[in-house]
């Protein structure tokens, strides 16, 4: 008898941050499936099976979790944020796709790192903006140049996933010297570790000011547009929001 198959956005972190829809379904699930650290944000039931991998085995997870699934069983993916935003389910739905199974499968909707630092924040992304991964690891580096400045030439407010590790050092530092061609070094910017766990930061400054130094994998960076603004209200409490209302562009 063939199971079914979930592929669950666990959120930022905080147990507060999780929809009811992701507890129930890890709650009912016989194995649950995912990278070690996202694993570890979920306390299993007694009889529930845990199928950990690393990081970088995104296709042999997704293939692991459908075979259990074609199996009988009621199979969670596990992911950090929002499952669809730089996560598990594009690999899970890939991997339908070439294996042909008939596993019925849902998508649990998460709280992405960004929307979840953008309320720690205030508002920035309170106008259109655009999410970048920097990670080359995925699609060519020259990839990301182009994507970098096609938004930061939009006036997108931008929101930065993966921005530095170990192997990709430098990349960060490129992004905002390509970014920097396009925003003055007053404009507002924020570096946000670890929202939803234990330990979060948030820094809020100009943009000439942001060090790659005080950034990890664990952080999301938030760059305004044009029309941001940040301030410190009567309570002594930084506020970063970027207005819904926007200039008109002068007439050609």
């Amino acid at each position: 008898m063939t199971g079914r198959l979930a592929v669950v956005g666990l959120g930022p972190g905080s147990l507060e941050q999780r929809t009811p829809e992701a507890t129930a379904r890890l709650a009912d699930a016989t194995d649950l499936v995912g990278y070690a650290t996202y694993l570890a944000m979920v306390e299993p039931r007694p009889g529930q099976r845990v199928h950990a991998s690393d990081n970088r085995k995104e296709a042999a997870r997704a293939r692991h979790a459908i075979g259990l699934a074609a199996d009988g069983g009621d199979v969670v993916v596990v992911s950090s944020g929002d499952p669809g935003v730089f996560a598990m389910a594009t690999a899970v739905i890939e991997a339908l796709q070439a294996m042909g199974s008939p596993v019925p499968l849902t998508i649990v909707p998460g709280i992405t790192a960004a929307t979840a630092a953008a309320a720690a924040l205030g508002a920035p992304l309170g106008h259109d903006f655009a999410v970048i991964s920097l990670s080359d690891v995925l699609k060519p580096w020259p990839v990301v140049e182009r994507r970098l400045e096609a938004a930061a030439s939009a006036d997108f407010v931008l929101a930065f996933y993966n921005p530095i590790s170990k192997h990709r050092p430098w990349q960060l530092g490129r992004a905002l010297e390509i970014v920097g061609r396009h925003r003055c070094a007053s404009t507002p910017a924020a570096l946000a570790r670890g929202v939803g766990r234990p330990g979060a930061t948030l820094m809020i400054g100009p943009l000439g000011d942001v060090d790659p130094a005080d950034v990890d994998m664990s952080t999301v960076v938030i760059i305004g547009s044009s029309t941001t603004r940040h301030f410190t209200d009567a309570l002594g409490h930084a506020w970063m929001y970027t207005p819904r209302t926007y200039p008109e562009l002068p007439s050609s």
